[in-house]
């Protein structure tokens, strides 16, 4: 992938600094490696998947991080003694440590991972609060409602007179 330069549009837009920021982070990651594979699935509108093809590793040397908007898989192999190195005539399974980041959307949360079969599955939800939903506003008809006197107004009154 060609290296694109954001810096005429970070300097006439305001607010998208993450945007920019993720978009080349993303294209120096994907041109550094691509170990382990992956899949990346939508379920559902607010249901999401990642399946990492991670054979070999298991459960206790993989670590899955979730912070704030970023999830974070890691995979340390334990260091291989020259005697178990010297048994494989062809060694084609990369067993080596691995780290891999994914950007996750605001409230998206990893609701389970499961390892089974070589296929590390993290399942992701998104959960929109309440107060964040739009929400319909009805309108009504005939007569604006009349403004209330409140009683600070009274007290602001009397020290004015």
């Amino acid at each position: 992938m060609r290296q694109f330069d954001f810096t005429p549009y970070r300097r006439s837009t305001i607010g998208f600094d993450r945007l920019f920021d993720m978009l080349e982070a993303s294209a120096r990651q994907a041109s550094s490696e691509n170990y382990p594979p992956f899949n990346l699935e939508r379920l559902a509108e607010d249901r999401y998947r990642i399946t990492l093809a991670v054979a070999g590793f298991k459960p206790e040397e993989i670590d899955i991080t979730a912070q704030q908007n970023m999830l974070l898989v890691t995979g340390k192999k334990a260091a291989e003694t020259d005697a178990q190195r010297s048994a494989f005539l062809h060694l084609g399974i990369a067993n080596r440590s691995f780290e891999r980041r994914f950007e996750l959307a605001d409230f998206v949360r990893v609701e389970s991972a499961n390892l089974a079969d070589g296929l590390l599955v993290i399942e992701l939800v998104r959960e929109v609060p309440e107060a964040m939903k739009p929400r319909k506003i009805a309108v009504s008809t005939g007569a604006a409602p009349a403004v209330e006197h409140r009683p600070a107004d009274d007290h602001q009154e009397a020290q004015a007179a």
